[in-house]
């Protein structure tokens, strides 16, 4: 009986291994997202420490490769210093991954203060052209998330960029794609997307925090399976030195 329980969380073991490098890539990709994200809307956050998840999430994915490999080794070769390393180090990202979500809770409850704080100073600095990073910013803000001004699109009457223009029109990225020949004329508001970039920003931000945090979250889960059975395979070999190996069997420890 003690023999299928040991040999079973072997297996499991073994099996988690391969699950941990899966993870460590989806991890890698979850973190490398969100920079990349945070990357088109930088401009709306004043608060860099908003990536700090996504760092801690990175660090944690390539942390896992190592991790795999160390748990692979030490359950082959049934080591016990081996497997007390690789309890230790799930013992501490499991630790960090709830650093992760506490703090992914934390910054997504600031995301909304943040774009509230900044958004209307990016539209003030909007000055229409390509080489300008704030226009850039917002041109793909409105393309990408189908959105046009703060609240809605009359906001653009209260920008220099819209008084300096004085041709009553907003910028061209708040068209829609169905309107060929909209040129972001204000007397044609049919044209143009009805809802403001503010919400959007703040719900697309929000949504990717969430996915960081799940992310922690599952994978902080199946490090406990992990610890729990390089635990077993720890306490049943103190006690009985004479099970079978998982890859040689019939031979003794």
């Amino acid at each position: 009986m003690g023999q299928c329980g040991i040999t079973s969380s072997k297996t499991v073991l073994v099996f988690l291994n391969l699950i941990f490098w899966a993870a460590a890539g989806i991890l890698c990709y979850v973190g490398a997202y969100v920079f990349i994200t945070y990357d088109d809307y930088d401009h709306f956050f004043e608060d860099i420490y908003t990536l700090i998840p996504a760092i801690i999430i990175i660090a944690v994915g390539t942390l896992l490769f190592i991790i795999g490999l160390i748990g692979c080794c030490a359950t082959v070769r049934e080591s016990r210093c081996g497997l007390a390393t690789f309890v230790i180090i799930l013992l501490l990202v499991f630790v960090t991954e709830v650093i992760v979500v506490v703090l992914g809770y934390v910054y997504r409850a600031k995301v909304e203060n943040e774009v509230n704080r900044s958004i209307q100073k990016v539209y003030d600095e909007y000055n229409g052209t390509n080489t300008d990073a704030p226009s850039r910013a917002i041109d793909y803000v409105q393309r990408q998330l189908h959105c046009c001004g703060i609240h809605n699109f009359s906001d653009w009457r209260n920008t220099r960029w819209f008084n300096e223009s004085r041709n009553n029109s907003v910028p061209v990225s708040c068209c829609k794609p169905s309107a060929a020949s909209c040129t972001g004329s204000l007397s044609r508001p049919g044209d143009l997307y009805q809802e403001g970039c503010e919400a959007l920003v703040v719900k697309k931000m929000k949504d990717i925090m969430m996915h960081v945090i799940w992310a922690a979250l599952t994978f902080a889960a199946i490090q406990m399976l992990g610890m729990l059975c390089a635990c077993v395979v720890l306490c049943r070999r103190g006690r009985d030195p004479a099970y079978e190996l998982l890859v040689t069997g019939g031979t003794y420890a």
